[in-house]
């Protein structure tokens, strides 16, 4: 078969796939008009993750699962555009990480609102400004993003997705190596390139930022000046990447989480992540910990951090595998609650491989 043929075939499908996008978007349509009406959240982290299972284990053919799952991010996008406008707060502007976070869960279909700092992110959903925030909470190099976690505590919001991103950060600017005075970025960006900026730019002087992205706009505007931050960033602003893939550790990775006013459903693969803290004595973290012993409950993480509140009292941050909803989760949760001073769920969420 020749060349035009086989585009004639190609021009037959895409008009059936065409056909096929409209007839799921009317449906998409309908669902929004139910979820309305009940007053659900139109963002559905359980049924995303349903969709994007069945759609991997259905593909027989030569796309790869990356690429489907690419390809049913934005159908998924535009169909939560078309269930309401849709609006996500996020950290900084295009070429933030946090904004490239966002755009990995929710496409780009739907609306960022850029945020400058991370309690503006909560703020504004909590007000309803916003249908969801994207927040980083933990990196693989410096840990909890502090800020998150802190506000986690005090807030109404609850954890309803996690993704985790690779993040490669490197040195834009319009000068020369030689030449830069300054560098701008995020203060936890600064601390995953401490050897590095050492060795390679030790006389000049690091000034953080609230983002990456307002580091890479001020770095385009000054002179002498430099900023850490991504590619996208460069493109944005127009800066040379003078190094490329400058953290101390190859495998530096954030984890962001999706913050709103409600977890997501039970999928039967998913994590629960909790705060608690406890009562001043001896064996006190060792019997907090019982419970999920008792239940075979695994714990994925657990944490301590200041509670800013008294002096040497602390606060434990955990994640364990199961939804609060589980039987056993919900069995072992009501008997820690018993036991401490204080605990508060932050969330259930799915486990999605991307």
């Amino acid at each position: 078969m020749d060349i035009q043929n086989l585009r004639r075939k190609i021009d037959d499908l895409d008009a059936k796939i065409v056909d096929l996008l409209n007839q799921r978007a009317q449906i998409t349509l309908d669902i929004g008009k139910h979820k309305l009406k009940n007053n659900a959240s139109i963002y559905a982290p359980a049924r995303e993750k349903q969709v994007l299972d069945r759609i991997k284990a259905l593909s027989k053919g030569s796309l790869t699962k990356e690429s489907l799952e690419a390809i049913y991010r934005e159908i998924m996008s535009a169909s939560l555009a078309l269930e309401k406008p849709l609006r996500i707060a996020a950290l900084g502007k295009k070429g933030a990480y946090t904004y490239s976070a966002a755009q990995k869960i929710f496409g780009k279909q739907v609306s960022y609102d850029c945020c400058q700092d991370i309690p503006e992110i909560f703020r504004r959903v909590e007000s309803g400004e916003c249908d969801q925030g994207v927040v980083p909470i933990e990196n693989s190099t410096e840990g909890i993003v502090t800020p998150t976690v802190d506000l986690l505590v005090d807030s109404e919001l609850k954890i309803c997705r996690q993704v985790m991103l690779p993040i490669k950060h490197n040195l834009l600017s319009n000068t020369s190596k030689n030449n830069i005075k300054k560098v701008y970025s995020n203060a936890q960006v600064f601390n995953q390139c401490r050897h590095w900026l050492l060795q390679h730019l030790p006389n000049a002087g690091l000034i953080p930022v609230a983002s990456t992205t307002e580091a890479a706009e001020r770095a385009s505007h000054e002179k002498n000046a430099a900023a850490l931050a991504s590619l996208e960033a460069a493109e944005e602003y127009g800066l040379k990447v003078l190094e490329s893939n400058i953290s101390d550790l190859a495998h530096n990775t954030t984890r962001f989480c999706v913050i709103g006013t409600s977890s997501a459903a039970p999928t039967g693969r998913d994590r629960t992540s909790l705060v608690f803290s406890i009562k001043d004595k001896v064996g006190a973290l060792h019997a907090m910990l019982t419970p999920f012993y008792k239940n075979k409950i695994n714990l994925t993480k657990i944490e301590s951090r200041p509670s800013k509140k008294k002096a040497w009292d602390y606060y434990f941050f955990i994640d364990l595998e199961g939804h609060q909803d589980d039987p056993h989760v919900k069995r072992a949760l009501s008997q820690l609650e018993g036991m401490c001073k204080f605990m508060k769920i932050l969330g259930s969420y799915p486990v999605i491989e991307s």
